[in-house]
């Protein structure tokens, strides 16, 4: 039963304002956006296409990350973020937070987590 082995799959998720979402991650992530029957397209190197659809008002933001983006220098690109006013989220003594709202908990990778213009949460993650 290995019909889908080889099947190049790809993800997708919903925003409730298609427009808002393609001015973050086009111009504030800085991400290769592209548009096509109403939806957007992230296309990203080395990976598949993440598609982006409209749900309007019935939108309800996931409550899980939907979107990790590896990164070799959390700092910087944390930084860099906060500058273009991207707000990092808090979730408390439990994920041992900095100021900054990355995770140094020990054991766990280098995390910090936002949100996009529609609420679903994305987060930059350290390789190590």
């Amino acid at each position: 039963m290995d019909m889908l082995k080889d099947s190049k799959a790809f993800s997708g998720y919903s925003v409730d304002d298609v427009q808002k979402a393609k001015a973050f991650y086009q111009g504030i992530l800085g991400l290769d956006v592209s548009e096509r029957m109403g939806m957007l397209q992230l296309n990203i190197p080395h990976s598949n296409p993440i598609i982006v659809y409209p749900k309007g008002p019935a939108h309800s933001p996931a409550t899980f990350t939907v979107l990790n983006f590896p990164v070799t220098d959390i700092e910087k690109i944390v930084d860099e973020l906060t500058q273009k006013g991207v707000k990092f989220e808090q979730y408390g003594e439990q994920f041992m937070q900095d100021e900054k709202g990355i995770t140094r908990a020990e054991g766990r990778p280098l995390i910090a987590w936002f949100k996009d213009p529609a609420g679903n949460i994305l987060s930059v993650i350290e390789e190590r």
